[in-house]
């Protein structure tokens, strides 16, 4: 398996793949309050065959080139992902999403992962316009697509029922010229997601 740095913090990229379900079980189990908070993957991550069956899930959609998930390890600890949840190279537009366990919050690691995946998606697979779905009451996922250089687009109101509740979603994005502006022509590994 290969990773990517994302600094000089121990901390590397890398894919996720069905054969790592037991390690990603664990990385959800040690995180389950922080991050069902807003987002739904610890309902749906239960035990080892859901962990395997998501996997499974994204391995399909990187095989169909429709999404992907990598990994974030700090000390070769998972302790997070990012993914592109959709994506749809002949429209060119793809929706990109995160998570961390609490041990990893506050470190930068979601913005650093997140540029690697949005760098491949704009810049090898040519994908136009990236999404950041998140909450209204999720600051710090608001606070990775502004320094991600994004911007909001749309606020859908009350259209998110999650644990009984309806929450507010905003959405925002970054267009590849916009992508290309702020982050230069960096020049992007086509090994970098898997």
């Amino acid at each position: 398996m290969y990773a990517i740095s994302l600094g000089d913090d121990g901390a590397e990229l890398g894919p996720l793949e069905p054969w790592q379900a037991e390690e990603f079980l664990a990385h959800i189990d040690r995180g389950r309050d922080f991050i069902g908070r807003f987002n739904g993957l610890p309902d749906v991550v239960t035990d080892l065959e859901s962990s395997r069956a998501f996997l499974r899930a994204y391995a399909e959609k990187t095989a169909a080139d429709a999404g992907r998930i990598c990994g974030i390890r700090r000390d070769g600890v998972l302790v997070g992902a990012v993914i592109l949840r959709t994506m749809d190279v002949a429209e060119g537009t793809a929706e990109a999403g995160c998570w961390l366990e609490p041990s990893a919050a506050g470190r930068g690691l979601v913005t650093r992962a997140a540029r690697v995946l949005i760098d491949w998606a704009v810049g090898v697979r040519g994908i136009h316009r990236v999404e950041w779905w998140v909450s209204s009451g999720n600051e710090p996922s608001i606070a990775v697509a502004r320094r991600l250089g994004m911007t909001k687009d749309a606020v859908l109101r009350e259209s998110y029922p999650y644990r009984g509740k309806r929450h507010d979603m905003e959405v925002w994005s970054v267009l590849a010229p916009e992508w290309r502006a702020a982050n230069g022509d960096r020049p992007v590994s086509r090994a970098s997601t898997g």
